[in-house]
């Protein structure tokens, strides 16, 4: 593992706004950056992994922005983001009042999220620590784009479903990747989400914000 994740990330990352998100800087890979072009093995040497903290997934744009827009979700209240990736959500969250825990296990994610909380001013708690399975003082969880491998999501499900059944509230930002789950979500809205095709399959993803219902 690089020992050093803030200075890789700083190498290896641009300063930059999303469309859909011109409140929040981020530490983001260009499409030219090397970061784009390493293959397995380069990033093993590098003692990188893969670089999912380096991108503003659609699915967390659009949970980003829907809590910039309505802070009232989440003003004042206990805030748990996993798989916190870049921070993007996390920050939002923050921005609109509430006191965040930015969970995420890749050591350059929680790297990424301390560097771009302070590049955005903000005071967000990142940890390294999965909170998958485990209980917390957290009023409401949110996950953005996680549904996306098969494994991953089942656990996933089943930890936030109990969570629901807890009291806590769970929200979902996701474009409807394979694996999000077709039952007990609600819809809050829509954003049309411009991406690249370097990381999608389409230069506009429409990702929605869900809400976690009982079935």
């Amino acid at each position: 593992m690089n020992d050093d994740p803030a200075a890789f990330i700083a190498a290896n990352t641009e300063i930059q706004s999303t469309q859909l998100l011109p409140e929040i800087r981020l530490h983001l890979a260009s499409e030219n950056m090397a970061i784009w072009q390493m293959n397995d093995e380069e990033r093993s040497a590098a003692g990188v992994p893969l670089p999912y903290w380096a991108f503003a997934w659609a699915g967390g744009q659009a949970l980003a922005r829907y809590l910039l827009d309505h802070p009232e979700t989440v003003a004042g209240r206990k805030l748990l983001d996993v798989g916190a990736g870049s921070g993007l959500e996390a920050i939002a969250g923050a921005m609109a009042g509430a006191t965040v825990i930015a969970a995420d296990t890749d050591p350059f994610a929680v790297a990424a999220t301390e560097m771009n909380a302070k590049l955005n001013n903000v005071s967000v708690h990142a940890t390294p620590d999965d909170p998958v399975g485990q209980s917390g003082d957290w009023d409401l969880v949110m996950v953005g784009d996680l549904f996306f491998e098969q494994p991953l999501a089942k656990q996933m499900e089943a930890w936030l479903r109990g969570l629901l059944a807890a009291g806590v509230e769970v929200l979902i930002g996701d474009p409807k990747r394979t694996y999000l789950p077709r039952e007990g979500l609600e819809k809050i809205t829509t954003y049309a989400v411009p991406t690249t095709s370097a990381l999608e399959d389409s230069d506009l993803r429409n990702a929605s914000v869900w809400r976690m219902v009982d079935l």
